[in-house]
């Protein structure tokens, strides 16, 4: 090699190494491993409150093996942002703005069939892990849990593998291997998925006709919801749906 030009020729090299931010000695001709390497997993945040949301993104973005690619506080901005950003994982809150987490869940399910879904959300496990896989998530996480579960729930449900507590996976396979739950089953489990929603929505205090706007509905199909409510938890009247529906909703809250 001319001994004018070598110069030029180490600038280039190490130019190259630090756009990897890798810096081998280009005289000894040493090359990175590929297992230096990492493709970090890409994963999509769905939560209406974005304290929480920023505090995801920095537990996440501080993993070698993880990055955020997006986020959302409500659902079809969620669906828009997936189909930009082509994650690895989604993650979804129960409680959004408009269509609920349920509801997203399954539109995730019928728009990107192979992609994954963990819910981690502040409401009871007991009473939304099932009916959130039933949607298609893979696993289900309480809000209150240490990050480290965060973190290992994530890696399990990218791996192709379900997360559940311990105490929830137990009533599961119970029912599956019994037909029944080793506890009684709460009078909530009787609602459907628009039900429950709609007796958390009351709960919140909201009117039929906010809730109606909320869910994308009409106002009649609303009390139609809150009828089969009334008639499931056996309760005399509109006026004591609303008021069971509050006190439930302020003993769930963390």
């Amino acid at each position: 090699m001319n001994e004018q030009a070598e110069p030029g020729v180490r600038q280039q090299l190490a130019g190259i190494a630090d756009r990897v931010d890798i810096l081998p000695d280009p005289l000894q001709g040493k090359t990175p491993a590929a297992s230096s390497i990492v493709e970090k997993k890409r994963v999509f945040i769905v939560d209406d409150h974005a304290m929480f949301r920023d505090g995801l993104r920095q537990l996440i973005d501080r993993e070698a093996d993880l990055v955020v690619c997006g986020e959302a506080a409500d659902a079809d901005e969620a669906l828009e942002g997936i189909s930009k950003s082509q994650p690895n994982l989604v993650i979804v809150d129960i409680s959004l703005s408009g269509k609920s987490g349920i509801d997203l869940i399954k539109a995730i399910e019928d728009e990107h069939e192979d992609l994954p879904v963990l819910v981690v959300s502040m409401h009871e496990e007991s009473l939304y892990a099932e009916r959130a896989l039933r949607a298609g998530a893979m696993g289900y996480v309480m809000k209150q849990e240490p990050s480290k579960t965060v973190k290992v729930a994530i890696r399990k449900v990218l791996a192709g593998e379900m997360h559940l507590s311990e105490k929830m996976a137990g009533s599961l396979i119970s029912k599956l291997m019994r037909g029944t739950d080793e506890h009684p089953p709460s009078p909530l489990e009787k609602l459907s998925d628009r039900e429950l929603e709609v007796f958390r929505l009351l709960g919140l205090g909201k009117k039929v006709r906010q809730i109606a706007e909320e869910m994308s509905v009409t106002i009649p199909t609303i009390n139609s919801f809150r009828n089969r409510i009334k008639e499931k938890l056996q309760l005399n009247s509109s006026t004591e749906v609303a008021l069971h529906a509050i006190h439930w909703s302020r003993e769930e809250l963390p």
